[in-house]
């Protein structure tokens, strides 16, 4: 039973290198969302995560005999830093395997803390083999990620520290979910401690493998993982974790990528700290369900779980901020190609502020302008904005969560190719590292003509890519073939409305 790990919460001495982190409330958000907001910092634990009340735990409940063999572990980041530091300040030898793709910052910051890195593989699952056959030939002693007691535990000292520090009531307290560590400790807490307190586990919409567990009832491996909050990129809830969690959670709450960037810009503006995305993911939880509920004058809590990310990938992250905060919706508008056209069609926007306007001249009929404008979080806004401009006449199409336009199409609008003939679109995902997109280039190039490349460097482990490749009818069972060779997540778009609009 979930009551179980009380004992090893209550017991878990892990103040000499962890630290109690503050829970502090969150003025501007407050406000905003008209509850009471609490962040409970784990970004200021000395790895900038909680990731190190689990590691330190587990090394701590170890036998000498299992220290002296030296610990091993896979992880692309937290997790690795975490058991990084414990090693070290416990004098234990600990290797770290982490995919080739993981960033340089998070590799150094491994290192410096004294443990060995091998990079293998461009994936965790990949690097979590290769620790595991370590185990095997070396004897060394495996630490687990999340879906073990004692990590469990660890982590769960986060609901003891904030139920002591908070004496008053606690109407909801939302926790980020990846493999389930965090979670199952404070949700186990909790509800032994403040049966009342309801307790939401928060996932990204693209690795929600705890939503799809829940929904089956039983643990599922989800055949795709979004990697934008590498964090909580999980393709698998623990089983152990799974069978905490589900007796302790009164639901789960899914966000997508441009919520975690809003709640990332509500933390820096209350506190003036930047959290990684699966650090602000609880937030953006948080606020989808005082939107949802229409709550006011409750208390809420948000675990602001992490801090590890890389500079340049704050350029990705104030983009989508604006549209995760509904603050920006972005358009496709048809007007006539005719002298005086952009005065009316501005004149018609009035004094709403235009924060993109992309157009290139394709025929001397229609003009298709790209349009991003400022609105009101009003969820009516965007939809007076279209009724308007369609009963002038305008066709319009309403592209704010169109993906290929928001990462893509915005950065390309120029103009039609008629003479790129059977071209057909595909997004793709592919291993940030050296040679990865040189050898993703080599296997398209040669057979097809590439008739449109977009790709920006998000300072994250997979790059993403937009390709246009000339390719026959009869020769597309050959392209399918070769894309599922490259083993790359991929998605057709030649049938997006973006691509159609401003590229096709």
């Amino acid at each position: 039973m979930p009551q179980s790990y009380i004992k090893r919460i209550l017991n878990a001495r892990i103040y000499d290198l962890a630290v109690e982190t503050p829970l502090d409330e969150a003025p501007l958000i407050s406000e905003r969302t008209q509850n009471k907001v609490l962040l409970k910092r784990e970004d200021l634990q000395p790895i900038f995560s909680f990731k190190i009340r689990g590691a330190y735990n587990k090394l701590l409940q170890l036998s000498d005999k299992q220290r002296a063999a030296g610990v091993v572990a896979a992880s692309a980041g937290n997790h690795a830093q975490g058991l990084a530091l414990s090693a070290q300040h416990l004098g234990v030898h600990a290797i770290i395997v982490m995919p080739c793709t993981t960033p340089a910052i998070k590799v150094d910051a491994v290192k410096r803390r004294g443990a060995k890195v091998i990079l293998t593989g461009d994936t965790y699952d990949e690097a979590s083999a290769h620790a595991k056959k370590l185990v095997v030939e070396k004897g060394m002693t495996y630490v687990p990620p999340f879906d073990d007691p004692d990590v469990i535990a660890g982590q769960g000292t986060v609901a003891m520290e904030l139920l002591r520090q908070y004496s008053g009531p606690i109407d909801a307290v939302f926790i980020p979910v990846g493999g389930g560590g965090l979670c199952a400790g404070m949700a186990a807490y909790i509800k032994y401690v403040r049966p009342e307190t309801k307790v939401f586990a928060v996932e990204p919409n693209d690795a929600a493998c705890l939503k799809a567990a829940m929904d089956a009832k039983r643990r599922v491996t989800l055949s795709q993982v979004g990697i934008f909050a590498e964090g909580v990129a999980v393709a698998q809830i623990g089983k152990e974790t799974f069978r905490v969690i589900k007796e302790t959670i009164d639901g789960v709450i899914t966000a997508n990528a441009d919520e975690m960037c809003a709640a990332i810009k509500d933390i820096f503006e209350d506190t003036r700290s930047i959290t990684e995305p699966a650090g602000a993911l609880a937030l953006a939880g948080l606020k989808k369900y005082v939107k949802e509920t229409d709550c006011k004058g409750k208390t809420l809590v948000a675990i602001a779980s992490g801090a590890n990310t890389n500079f340049d990938r704050l350029r990705y992250i104030s983009e989508r901020t604006e549209v995760g905060e509904k603050r920006e919706a972005v358009f496709a508008v048809t007007i006539p190609e005719a002298p005086g056209s952009y005065r009316k069609f501005c004149h018609l926007i009035g004094k709403r502020s235009i924060t993109e306007f992309n157009y290139r001249y394709a025929d001397n009929r229609d003009a298709h302008i790209f349009v991003g404008l400022q609105i009101s979080p009003d969820k009516n806004d965007r939809t007076e904005i279209v009724e308007t401009l369609q009963g002038k006449g305008y066709k319009v199409v309403d592209m704010t969560e169109n993906e290929v336009a928001k990462l893509h199409i915005r950065h390309m609008v120029g103009g039609h190719a008629p003479q790129a003939q059977n071209e057909i679109v595909y997004r793709f995902e592919f291993p940030e590292r050296p040679g990865a997109l040189l050898n993703f280039l080599t296997k398209l190039a040669g057979r097809w003509n590439i008739s449109m490349f977009h790709y920006r460097n998000h300072g994250a482990a997979f790059g993403r890519v937009l390709v246009g490749l000339q390719v026959p009818k009869k020769e597309r069972k050959q392209l399918e073939k070769l894309l599922k060779e490259l083993g790359y997540n991929y998605s057709d778009e030649t049938n997006n409305e973006a691509y159609q609009y401003f590229l096709g």
